[in-house]
Order: structure tokens, then sequence, then C-alpha cells
């Protein structure tokens, strides 16, 4: 039950250009407990995930379009008009966003030049069609190591904020290193002190010499006669 319940919230989007191949995987799908979104271009699929602008009109079939759904892998059709499986691999994985989204390629063609250019683009796996039910049981895996990467790096995200966080807080500003230069200010005053004690002696000297001069006997001179 609880398994069952896990895979329900599994999102997977489904690009074929053929109908009945399109409905064929949407029920292979469903079969496995998956929740379906299918499309019939790779055009289309870039608007659903949200590369070409929300305003661009699509039509799609999707469980449970009235609440918000992620992409959790998407599978595609190599041979479509206009832009190829390949070519919608290759968007995906230019995308920051969505470059970590697994894809499958889907295709009635065995060429091994063509799988290994898939899978070396990043594919994750590549399916000859018909697709059977078999194959579905490979998808779960690659959903969940790509949830495990995404906790990975949001753990990683989580972490580097609080580091963040506790450096600023346990480390302030130390505004108070500036008070050693003003702690030790030029000492003039003793410069000042002996100037004016200098200054003082001498008057003092000068007001002395002054006083005897006043106090000494003055000589009397001899009167001539």
């Amino acid at each position: 039950m609880a398994v069952a319940i896990a895979e329900a919230q599994f999102h997977v989007l489904a690009v074929d250009d053929s109908l009945p191949d399109r409905k064929l995987i949407e029920r292979l799908l469903k079969t496995s407990s998956f929740q379906v979104t299918t499309v019939d271009s790779g055009t289309k699929a870039l608007e659903f995930l949200g590369l070409h602008g929300e305003d661009a009109s699509i039509s799609v079939h999707a469980d449970h379009l009235d609440v918000e759904v992620s992409v959790n892998l998407i599978i595609t059709d190599y041979c479509m008009p206009g832009m190829t499986g390949y070519d919608l691999l290759k968007k995906i994985k230019e995308s920051s966003s969505l470059r970590d989204i697994p894809v499958v390629i889907m295709s009635s063609e065995n060429i091994p030049s063509r799988i290994n250019r898939c899978l070396e683009e990043g594919a994750n796996e590549f399916f000859l069609k018909p697709v059977r039910l078999s194959d579905m049981s490979k998808l779960k895996p690659h959903i969940m190591k790509s949830r495990c990467k995404e906790h990975y790096h949001q753990e990683e995200e989580d972490d580097l904020l609080s580091n963040s966080d506790s450096n600023t807080s346990s480390n302030p500003t130390n505004n108070s290193s500036g008070t050693d230069t003003i702690s030790n200010p030029t000492n003039n005053s003793s410069d000042t002190t002996d100037n004016s004690s200098g200054d003082s002696c001498s008057a003092r000297k000068r007001k002395v010499e002054a006083r005897k001069d006043e106090i000494s006997p003055k000589t009397s001179r001899p009167r001539h006669s």
C-alpha cells in the first residue's frame, strides 16, 4: 500500500507524435501507478516544462491538472517532426533547472550509433518499440536516484546557508581595536613644563640680582677741596 502511494506520486511526461504509441505508453505508465502527462511534440514538452514561458498555449492530457505537479521523468520518441527526441534531450540537459530530470528515449529502429549518441548526451535509458510493461520497471530506479540527488543538493545548500549565518553572528566587527591608537596621545606636557620652569628660574635670578644691587652700599667718591 505504501509502495503504491509512493509510486503514484511520480509524474512522467510522455512525448510521441504517434497517437497509438502515445496511448500505449500512457496505458503502460498508468498500469505501473505513474501519473502521466502526454504531448505530441518536443516543442509542447518544453512549453509544459516552462522553458517557453507560462503563456504558451498547449494541448496536453494530464492527471490532476488542478494541482501543481513536478515532472519526475520524461520519456520521448526519437523520430518526431520538427524537434526530435535527441533535440529535446539536449534542451533538457542544457537547462539548469531541468537537467537532473531522467530522460528515456524510445525508437522503433535499433541503430547502435543513435543509441550511443543519446546515452552520451545524458539519456538514462533507450527503449526499442513496441514498449513493454516490463520496461516500466526500469523507470523507478532512475527517478529514485534523481530524487536522492535533489535531496543531497538541497542539504548542501541548507548547510552552506546555516554556516554562513553562524559565521556572521559569531564574528562581529571589532571596532574597539582603534582605541589603542587613541589611548597613546603625544606627551607634550613635559616639554611645556620644562620650558616654563626654566623661564621662571631666569626671572627669579634677575630679581635677586636687582635686589642685591639695591642692598649693597654705594661707594662714596672723595671730595676735593
